[in-house]
């Protein structure tokens, strides 16, 4: 999403950070599926390392977004007066909603990178539309 945002000229309006909604990988680097893509697109990762949403989150950022159905139940658990204003899942920005396949579990780290840029595109064409009504 930063790389969608820094080509299209808008990272100055922007602020986009990763979380996880569990503690288990926290401190850890990206994995290595998502590396030989990165590396592939020329998207530096070398600083990343994953830290676990905070309440502190839902004040800083517009929109918190979740992967799957069990990122939004986690989601939903930390910020219950949400009501869905700011806590959506990826695809549904989307035509065709539903969650982000998680490499974790099948190893196809490409499927999930088309999945999550199908949804960053979708996003941030979305959020475009929001702040120009009229854009066709």
């Amino acid at each position: 999403m930063k790389k969608k945002v820094e080509d299209a000229g808008l990272a100055a309006d922007f602020v986009i950070a990763s979380a996880g909604t569990s503690d288990e990988e926290l401190g850890a680097p990206v994995y290595w599926g998502t590396r030989e893509i990165l590396d592939r697109l020329g998207i530096d990762y070398s600083q990343k390392r994953a830290r676990q949403i905070t309440l502190a989150d839902y004040d800083q950022y517009d929109l918190i977004i979740g992967m799957d159905a069990e990122n939004i139940r986690s989601l939903r658990r930390l910020f219950p007066r949400d009501r869905g204003a700011k806590v959506r899942m990826l695809l549904d920005f989307t035509p065709s909603p539903r969650p982000i396949s998680d490499p974790w579990y099948h190893g196809d780290f490409e499927k999930t990178y088309r999945e999550v840029d199908e949804g960053c595109d979708a996003l941030l064409e979305s959020v475009l539309r929001e702040r120009t009504p009229n854009r066709d």
